[in-house]
């Protein structure tokens, strides 16, 4: 199966995402903050990457676009989860590079079956 970065301040959410992608056979790592997360993804090439938005440093914005920027991983899918769920926000995050935008909280059926779109192209 695929290894997930999951970029999230929150300890409850990291332990429901990692449930959730464990439950289907995926390799899960973590990164608090942003900043972390862009570091991990560039060192442990993922195949993708769940991030948050409202982080403290490097907001899940700024995090996204610094990953889809970058030659190294301008390849890895970047899916927002977030509570944010202004239609301005999603066109943001979408114009930042993220492939997918889901609002918090997001249920299991919905993650998995966008987490496999993003994965095959």
């Amino acid at each position: 199966m695929a290894r997930i970065l999951i970029v999230d301040d929150s300890p409850t959410e990291m332990y429901k995402l990692t449930g959730m992608l464990e439950k289907h056979g995926h390799q899960v790592l973590k990164a608090e903050n942003g900043g972390n997360g862009v570091a991990l993804a560039r060192q442990e090439k993922p195949d993708a990457v769940l991030m948050d938005i409202v982080m403290p440093g490097l907001n899940g914005f700024q995090a996204t676009r610094q990953l889809s920027k970058s030659p190294e991983t301008s390849d890895i899918p970047v899916i927002i989860i977030t509570t944010k769920d202004q239609d301005t926000d999603k066109v943001w995050g979408k114009r930042q590079g993220a492939k997918d935008y889901l609002t918090k909280p997001v249920d299991e059926e919905t993650l998995i079956a966008t987490l496999n779109k993003v994965l095959a192209g």
